[in-house]
């Protein structure tokens, strides 16, 4: 799918295509990662720069084609987690989700590789994360709230699995009609941030100061 419209990249961004749903590496476990050198290195970077380019606040591996276990994000938070990092290699914990309806004021979710779309989903309100970063170092923190929604997402691309997935039975019936209205659900699909008009239509008014939509992950 095309949302063609002239970019403004520099050449020193290394934008990548994100992969839209029905691309088998959305759908699989992505594998671990097995080294931590400069390749590794130079695909954090673009990971960076293609959430940037998108405004998003999350991004894993498997959404840029690669099914590898690690996804970036920068999103501010009450942790004292620093707001732009890389999690490769990731394990995650969480509190009990809780059983009732999602609130669709506070609650809903965007995604980069179901583009344009957005619907309420009910997460875990805290997330135990474990890990290493770009260059091996172990790393573990608590996310809450929002964070932790951000966390929950991108480990999920890591496991196979988009948030359209875990809807409940009337959004999920949304998000299915509005999949086959695209013409997505099969491989060949991507979009160019940056280039590509944003599916999400998003100004300056929708963005933080880094320029990133916390409800886009």
């Amino acid at each position: 799918m095309e949302f063609r419209q002239p970019g403004c990249l520099t050449s020193a961004m290394a934008v990548r295509p994100v992969v839209i749903t029905g691309d088998p590496v959305l759908h699989r476990p992505a594998s671990r990662v097995g080294s931590f050198d400069g390749e590794l290195a130079d695909i954090v970077e673009d990971m960076f720069d293609t959430m940037d380019a998108a405004h998003g606040v999350g991004l894993a591996a498997p959404q840029i084609g690669l099914g590898l276990r690690l996804f970036v994000y920068e999103m501010a938070n009450d942790d004292g987690v620093p707001p732009r990092g890389v999690v490769v290699n990731p394990i995650m914990a969480l509190s009990k989700v809780p059983q009732a309806r999602p609130d669709p004021d506070l609650e809903t979710e965007g995604c980069l590789s179901v583009p344009g779309e957005s619907f309420p989903l009910k997460r875990a309100e805290q997330a135990r994360v474990t890990g290493f970063d770009v260059d091996g170092q172990p790393l573990e923190f608590e996310a809450t709230g929002w964070f932790a929604r951000c966390m929950q997402h991108e480990f999920d691309h890591l496991n196979g699995k988009l948030y359209v997935d875990r809807l409940d039975e009337r959004h999920s019936k949304k998000a299915r009609k509005a999949i086959r209205n695209n013409g997505w659900g099969a491989p060949g699909h991507s979009w160019m941030p940056g280039v590509d008009v944003d599916p999400f239509g998003h100004d300056d008014d929708d963005l933080d100061e880094g320029g990133h939509d916390e409800h886009l992950v």
